[in-house]
């Protein structure tokens, strides 16, 4: 029988003959929804995650070398981590670099715990603005998931917020001070007649999932050595393991099996030795992310489906879409401590959302305030001279003059599909167990590039607003925020699509996907609250059809 439990990857062997209810391919923020919810449902799930679980020294937030350590250990880039765990990509044809991390938590290790739920017209763009496709499900049939979300996440928000329907259940936690910085900020949209609104984070004020209320330190985005911001190694793997789930660290999965019928009956993987294992089981569902899920199951290859797992769409690893990110940054005289936390974020506007025929381009973006760190991180918000980073007392006067004074809106625009942004297999790039990497070719389209050009210029007027001594307005970043979506979309219609609106793939009736890649269209709001509420949802439809489900 499969031990119970967690297992580094080389200590774990399995029987040939046991078989897994539920294997499980990542454990990250929708990996660690499916294994608490189906292992609480009685399921026996076991999964596969290739990275392991952070130790305590391993976070840097309450040391001297934080900010240095945001260039290195918790650089945004696998490839300049290069952790055993981590794998290469090829990004020579990337204009905005992917954003992951491997570990038990997945991306909510690193991630700023930004907790917006995506609009109800985000799903019917093809039907309101002529362009895309719509997607399968709406915002109504993921309410009730939303709504547990909030509460499985700890999350701190203000209800009532206009840009989304009326009603509905409150979140666990108030909405953060907005502090002085956000302050500022909200009194110059309000002077340009704009909206605004305090911005909800999954980030606890009062002990809540094994999570301690937030000591506000304002680094969120390189793990949360306090414990407050919810992680799912903290706030869904202990129940998931209490319930009785298996979980297997260092464990590289290479490919998904099939039975003679075509079925999913396992899965391989590769141990930190090199080792390879099998493990069998009646239902796989792929958590691995909007690259690393493509990634598998192109390895996946078989007579039956010789261009990838799934894959007879063509579609697997097209429409990826990025979310590039602009942003503004505003100096002001006066000392607004804008490196307090959360980081996340404390205010949001929908302001410019929503499509405006006028503007001459599609869709929109949310734009949220957050700290701006401490020194190190301020030198680099130094306007060059001439071309050239500052040096000397040019920049320790630029440090002195913004340290604390300086605010950051970042603007998530909205990324349309194209199947020419793509993850494929890489000829010559190799992982540290020798498997093909992922080459990511990402190009923004004009749209986008219109789209951007707005928001800075009308953001620009809302800091200025706001009486900053100074505003720089900073094109698309190279490593923000970087969302992995839309590799695997899903769709009633299998040739225009991987999956349909419960996640499983359509060749394989017992394959599932669950991450971030069966998005249709990105919106323009951090997508981790969609990505664990469309989790959920597919694992409690497949638990509400469990009798039919079609296994090995």
């Amino acid at each position: 029988m499969i031990r119970r439990g967690t297992f580094d990857a080389t200590t774990f062997d399995a029987a040939s003959s046991d078989v897994a209810d539920v294997v499980l391919v990542g454990a990250g923020a929708s990996g660690s929804v499916a294994a608490k919810y189906l292992s609480g449902f009685g399921f026996h799930v076991v999964c596969l995650e290739q990275g392991h679980w952070v130790p305590d020294h391993q976070y840097t937030s309450r040391r001297r070398e934080f900010e240095l350590s945001t260039f290195g250990r918790w650089h945004h880039s696998s490839n300049v981590r290069g952790n055993p765990e981590d794998y290469p990509l090829n990004t020579s044809d990337c204009e905005v670099g992917p954003v992951m991390y491997n570990a038990v938590g997945g991306g909510t290790v690193m991630y700023g715990a930004q907790w917006p739920r995506m609009l109800p017209a985000d799903f019917r763009v093809r039907s309101l603005d002529g362009v895309a496709d719509d997607w399968p499900i709406g915002y109504d049939d993921l309410l009730p998931f939303y709504e547990q979300n909030d509460i499985d996440f700890a999350v701190s928000a203000m209800p009532g917020d206009p840009a989304y329907p009326d009603g509905g259940r409150a979140a666990p936690n108030p909405a953060f001070p907005i502090n002085d910085y956000g302050r500022r900020f909200a009194q110059g949209m309000n002077e340009m007649g704009w909206s605004w609104w305090p911005a909800p984070n999954a980030i606890t004020q009062k002990p809540m999932h094994g999570l301690v209320p937030c000591g506000r330190l304002g680094t969120c985005e390189n793990g949360c050595q306090n414990g407050s911001k919810a992680q799912a190694d903290i706030t869904h793997w202990p129940y998931a393991l209490r319930n009785g789930a298996t979980l297997i660290t260092g464990a590289r999965v290479r490919e998904i099996t099939l039975d003679s019928g075509g079925r999913a009956d396992g899965a391989t993987f590769l141990d930190t030795d090199g080792r390879e294992h099998h493990i069998r089981a009646e239902v796989v569902i792929m958590a691995a992310n909007g690259i690393g899920t493509p990634r598998i199951l192109q390895l996946s290859t078989s007579a039956r489906f010789p261009d990838g797992l799934a894959n007879s769409s063509g579609l697997l690893g097209r429409n990826l879409m990025l979310h590039p990110t602009a942003m503004g940054v505003a100096v002001y005289d006066e000392p607004l401590t804008t490196f307090r936390g959360p980081a996340g974020q404390n205010v949001h506007s929908y302001e410019f959302y929503e499509t405006d025929e006028s503007r001459g381009f599609v869709r929109g973006a949310k734009w949220v305030t957050m700290p701006s760190g401490g020194p190190l991180i301020t030198s680099l918000l130094i306007p060059a001279e001439d071309g050239h980073p500052p040096t000397g007392q040019t920049l320790l006067d630029g440090v002195r003059r913004m340290t604390g004074h300086t605010l950051l809106v970042p603007i998530i625009s909205e990324d349309l599909p194209s199947t020419d942004n793509r993850v494929e297999l890489d000829d010559v790039l190799t992982d540290s167990s020798g498997l093909p990497a992922p080459r990511i070719t990402y190009r923004r389209d004009q749209n986008n590039i219109d789209l951007i050009n707005f928001h800075l210029a009308r953001c620009g007027e809302a800091l200025e607003a706001s009486g900053a001594r100074e505003v720089m307005l900073l094109p698309v970043m190279e490593d923000q925020p970087g969302h992995l979506l839309g590799t695997a979309r899903m769709s009633t219609d299998p040739s225009s699509s991987v999956v349909d609106p419960w996640c499983r793939t359509h060749d394989v009736p017992n394959l599932y996907i669950i991450d971030g890649s069966v998005f249709v269209t990105s919106g323009g709001v951090n997508p981790t609250n969609t990505i664990a509420a469309i989790a959920l949802r597919a694992v409690t439809g497949l638990v509400e059809r469990a009798a039919e489900q079609v296994t090995p």
